[in-house]
């Protein structure tokens, strides 16, 4: 698999669409723009100060090449990828606190497609199945939203239009 994460040590952290990165505090903040049917899911260890931010697109790949190719853009492999880095990093999984926002289904009212809800339904099953709870999510709807982390605090921060909230710690 390609190491597609970027890794920072100071400051702010912007990621972008199908893209991950961990970011080392105390101070700074992660953050990405544009979730529609994109899922964002934040992960942070709270004694260390570490984080992590992945923005995927849809839940799998249609072949391993793709997976392999943008690790980021599919559930099934930006997951596992943003686990690693932040493991990496010295974060301890007991210690995570796992937040998400987005899975609208904006272009998709009819439900033919469903992407927001199948990126919803894969999460929850991937959490499930390695024993990973989440603490806080703001999903469905039809707003686009920004996630953000900041790691001082661990505050999340989700935006939309109309709307700044805080999403943990609540």
């Amino acid at each position: 698999m390609s190491d597609s994460i970027t890794r920072t040590h100071a400051g702010d952290l912007a990621v972008g669409v199908a893209d991950l990165g961990v970011l080392t505090g105390p101070v700074g903040s992660i953050s990405t723009r544009a979730l529609g049917s994109c899922i964002g899911l934040t992960i942070y260890d709270p004694e260390l100060q570490v984080g992590g931010l992945l923005h995927y697109m849809l839940p799998q790949p249609r072949t391993r090449e793709e997976a392999l190719q943008s690790p980021a853009m599919y559930a099934i492999s930006g997951l596992p990828a943003l686990f690693r880095g932040v493991l990496d990093l010295g974060a301890v999984r007991e210690r995570l606190i796992v937040c998400v926002a987005g899975a609208s289904e904006m272009l998709d009212r009819e439900g033919g497609f469903s992407i927001g809800r199948r990126n919803r339904l894969i999460l929850r099953k991937l959490l499930w199945k390695n024993g990973i709870a989440l603490q806080a999510e703001d999903t469905g709807g039809t707003e686009v939203r920004q996630l953000s982390l900041e790691l001082s605090t661990g505050q999340v921060l989700v935006r939309t239009r109309s709307e700044e909230r805080v999403l943990w710690p609540r």
